[in-house]
C-alpha cells in the first residue's frame, strides 16, 4: 500500500511538472535582430548606430523579445552578402528570417527636424513582409537614452498587442502536409534516403530529430524512403544530406531559449548533382534546454520540408 501511495505521488508530481511546463511554454518569445538605424540631420553623424546599440541594450530586458547575437547577425549577411542598409525588401526579409531565425527585423530613422528630434522605428515581420511603425519624439539637445527606453516600451506593446499581423500562428504539421500535397498534385515522387547529423553544443544527442522530421512528412506525402541505415541508400533516386545543432540561447525565470541551425542538401545519387540546398534557423523555449534544441531542430526541419520536397518532386 505505501509502495502504491508512493508511486502515485511521484506520478502526481511528475504530471504537475508537465502541466506547469506547458503552461510556462505557452508564453510567446518574438526572436528578433535589430539593425542600424539611419541618421537624418547635419548633426546626427553617428547616431543611428548608438540608437541601434541603446535599442538593443534596452529591449534584452524585455522577456518577450529574444535579441539575435548583433556580432553573429552581421556576420551572417557578410557571409551571405546581404545589404540591410537601405530598404529592407520583403525577399531580403523572408531570407534573414531563415538564416537568422529572427521572425523580426527592427529598423529605423533619427530625424533632425527644426528644433525637434524624432525617432521612427520599423518592425518588419521577416514571415508576412508587414511592417508597423512607432515613434516618439524629443528636442535637439535631449538625451537620447531616454527617448530609446520610450521607443523600445512603444515597441514591445506594438509586438505583443498585434502579435499574429506580425508572426502568424505556426502551421501545424497536418498543414504543412496537406500544402506540400497540393502543390505537387498526384505526381510521382522519387524515393529519398535521408541522413542528418545532429549535436547539441555541450550535450550529447540522444535522437535524430530533425531527420525523424523530414523523414515523417515524407512519409506522409506519399514519398519512399529507404532507410540510409540498414546499407541500401543507394536504391534511393535521391540522398538528403544534411547537418544540424541547437546551442543554449538564454535563460528567463524557468524558461530556457535555445537556438538550432540546420543545412540540408539534396543530391542525384546517380550523377552526384545537388539538386537543392536549404537552411533554417529557429528558437524554441522550454523549461528543458534538451527538449527546446530538439523542438528547434524539428521546427526548422519541417520547414525545410515544405520547401524542399515539392521541389524535388517536380525534379
Amino acid at each position: 500500500m505505501r509502495k502504491f501511495l508512493f508511486i502515485m505521488t511521484v506520478a502526481l508530481i511528475l504530471s504537475g511538472q508537465s502541466l506547469n511546463a506547458q503552461a510556462a511554454t505557452g508564453t510567446q518569445v518574438f526572436p528578433s535582430a535589430i539593425l542600424e538605424f539611419q541618421s537624418r540631420g547635419v548633426g546626427l553623424k553617428g547616431y543611428g548606430l548608438k540608437i541601434a546599440d541603446a535599442l538593443f541594450a534596452t529591449l534584452s530586458s524585455y522577456p518577450e523579445i529574444y535579441l539575435v547575437d548583433r556580432q553573429e547577425f552581421n556576420n551572417l549577411l557578410n557571409e551571405y552578402q546581404l545589404n540591410l542598409s537601405g530598404m529592407v525588401n520583403s525577399q531580403q526579409a523572408v531570407q534573414v528570417g531563415q538564416l537568422s531565425g529572427a521572425k523580426l527585423l527592427i529598423t529605423g530613422t533619427i530625424t533632425e527636424f527644426d528644433s525637434h528630434l524624432i525617432l521612427v522605428a520599423k518592425i518588419i515581420s521577416t514571415e508576412t513582409s508587414r511592417v508597423l511603425g512607432e515613434s516618439v519624439k524629443g528636442r535637439n539637445g535631449d538625451d537620447i537614452l531616454p527617448l530609446v527606453e520610450e521607443l523600445a516600451d512603444k515597441v514591445v506593446k506594438t509586438i505583443t498587442a498585434r502579435a499574429r499581423e506580425l508572426v502568424p500562428e505556426r502551421e501545424t504539421k497536418k498543414d504543412i502536409i496537406n500544402t506540400i500535397n497540393k502543390e505537387i498534385g498526384a505526381g510521382e515522387r522519387p524515393s529519398l534516403s535521408v541522413a542528418i547529423s545532429e549535436r547539441h553544443i555541450g550535450q550529447a544527442a540522444i535522437d535524430p530529430a530533425a531527420e525523424t522530421e523530414i523523414i515523417a512528412v515524407a512519409r506522409a506525402t506519399q514519398f519512399e524512403v529507404i532507410d540510409a541505415s540498414d546499407g541500401h541508400p543507394k536504391n534511393a533516386d535521391l540522398l538528403l544530406k544534411g547537418e544540424g545543432f541547437s546551442e543554449f540561447a538564454g535563460r528567463r525565470g524557468e524558461l530556457t531559449s535555445v537556438k538550432a541551425r540546420l543545412e540540408v542538401r539534396a543530391i542525384d545519387r546517380t550523377s552526384g548533382k545537388i539538386l537543392a540546398i536549404d537552411r533554417q534557423t529557429e528558437v524554441e523555449v522550454d523549461l528543458s534546454e534538451h527538449i527546446a534544441g530538439k523542438k528547434a531542430l524539428q521546427r526548422a526541419a519541417a520547414a525545410i520540408a515544405a520547401r524542399m520536397l515539392p521541389k524535388l518532386a517536380k525534379k
